[in-house]
């Protein structure tokens, strides 16, 4: 007999329909399994053949060929036991065929036939109710992570045994409910606050203007000026997820196995820190079947590259194009694979390679030539892409020693998102959500400028020798300091300051 059963398999972060098709004939016990299958897929025969024995169920004595369609995608992880095993249920007229065609099946089969979670859930779960399927059976532990999709009848479950009594006896077995995905992303208190910074006040309006305009920024300064307490900082101060961010974020880590609670949206901006030790497929992503990289789990959130300068230049030219466009593509000859990598950039790094060059305390000992190899490291179209350079200078002895707390993030959140709002009242129909995203047809509308501006702007252009994508991150800037401002027109004030958030073009 032939049975037919529906699973998914992930391609990037998206899902794709697959189909396990099973034939119970005639011959010698064996299990063929066909589809360009992984090593874990093919030693799921061992697995469910004891699975299905332990679940009180006949294993078939017969040979039993097992498809999986489309025959050119690669099938990879554990996900496919539960499929493979009611497919062979159903094929050997052991449990009702009726809902296998409803129903997407997902789920890792211990030998004693219990389930275990799986990554990537959510994401399956989306497909399946775009495909139109009416439900998905998964492990219990993925039940709630599953049901965050709405229209989609869920059911967890904990045994090979309880799936079988379900596909027999449907109306027994209640689906999961829908959580209230709004009440979980309730904004909650930053763990990190502003209020622990003292002093840094141009550092600290830095911050402000990175967070409201989703900027890219790199602090510069000794060791000790608090450039990575500054920028940790950074993710509480940005406005929180609303409920697409959150669903987009929430695919992300499910796909890559990250989240901390199965059945809770990602509520927190995500912050990111690798060390300067990473490779480039550990920051882009890849793989010989692509997985998302840093860049792409610091999605609508921060990613922190502290000491910039200690990472490999070729690793760091990786993140030019994700900077540009919002999104990784990485090709395989198999497959091209996009993983979406919208993140505010936070670097910090030393001066020098000593780390007091320009410092007032302690004198430098590097050379000319030594500063020169050491801002080498970072190319000129990468800066390019940081808006904000800035400066981060030791604190005064008074100052460390004074008991004044700095402004609490919350007041600072609340500014952010107001700007943000301005952004989104103005480039709504364009779907931009902040003006770091602004293109050349946004910025000749919304960054007009008067004489004075542009005598200004012509002036830092010819001093610092920008170039012209530079030019368009300082209107950008400024279009964020006029929002802040609660300004509809950019001032010369907004754009002068702009001007020197660019510590690094007036050091070189």
């Amino acid at each position: 007999m032939l049975a037919r059963v529906w699973s998914a398999a992930i391609v990037g972060i998206d899902a794709v329909k697959v189909g396990v098709e099973v034939d119970v004939s005639g011959g010698l016990p064996s299990i063929v399994l066909v589809g360009l299958p992984d090593t874990a897929v093919q030693e799921s025969r061992e697995r469910v053949k004891t699975a299905l024995k332990n679940a009180g169920y006949m294993p078939p004595m017969r040979k039993v060929i097992i498809n999986l369609t489309p025959a050119d995608l690669r099938k990879e992880g554990p996900s496919f036991d539960l499929p493979l095993s009611i497919g062979i249920l159903a094929a050997s007229e052991q449990i009702s065929p009726e809902l296998l065609g409803d129903y997407l099946f997902l789920g890792e089969v211990s030998l004693d036939g219990s389930l275990r979670a799986i990554a990537g859930v959510l994401p399956i779960a989306a497909a399946a109710q775009a495909m139109g399927m009416v439900g998905l059976v998964v492990p219990e532990d993925n039940a709630q992570e599953a049901a965050l999709v709405d229209g989609l009848k869920v059911f967890g479950f904990k045994h090979l045994a309880e799936v079988g009594n379900f596909l027999n006896n449907p109306l027994l077995y209640p689906p999961v409910p829908t959580p209230d995905r709004r009440a979980q992303l309730q904004a909650t208190p930053p763990s990190l606050d502003l209020r622990d910074v003292k002093g840094q006040a141009h550092a600290r309006r830095a911050l402000e203007i990175a967070a409201a305009g989703g900027h890219n920024l790199i602090f510069v300064g000794p060791p000790g000026s608090g450039k990575t307490m500054l920028a940790r900082r950074l993710s509480g101060i940005l406005p929180p997820l609303n409920l697409e961010e959150a669903l987009e974020v929430t695919q992300i880590h499910s796909v890559a196995g990250l989240l901390k609670e199965r059945g809770s949206l990602v509520r927190d901006r995500p912050f990111r820190s690798p060390h300067h030790s990473a490779s480039g497929p550990s920051l882009v992503g890849g793989g010989s079947y692509p997985r998302p990289g840093e860049i792409s789990l610091a999605h609508r959130g921060v990613l922190f590259l502290d000491e910039l300068t200690e990472f490999k230049r070729d690793v760091l030219e990786f993140l030019r194009q994700p900077l540009e466009d919002g999104q990784v593509t990485i090709s395989r000859t198999r497959q091209s694979v996009s993983f979406p990598a919208r993140f505010t950039l936070v670097a910090s790094t030393n001066p020098c390679p000593c780390g007091y060059y320009g410092d007032t305390i302690q004198p430098c000992t590097c050379s000319p030539r030594q500063r020169e190899n050491y801002w080498a490291k970072l190319s000129g179209p990468l800066m390019d892409r940081i808006d904000l350079q800035v400066a981060a200078n030791r604190l005064k002895p008074e100052e460390i020693t004074q008991q004044l707390e700095g402004e609490p993030s919350l007041p600072v959140r609340d500014r952010v998102q107001a700007a943000r709002q301005r952004t989104l009242d103005r480039l709504q129909n364009d779907h931009i959500q902040c003006n770091a995203d602004m293109e050349s047809r946004h910025l000749r509308r919304w960054c007009v400028l008067d004489d004075t501006s542009r005598m200004v702007l012509e002036g830092a252009i010819r001093k610092l020798g920008l170039s012209a994508r530079a030019t368009d991150r300082i209107l950008k800037v400024s279009r964020t300091i006029a929002d802040l401002a609660g300004s509809d027109h950019l001032q010369t004030p907004h754009v002068a300051e702009a001007i020197q958030y660019r510590t690094i073009d007036r050091m070189q």
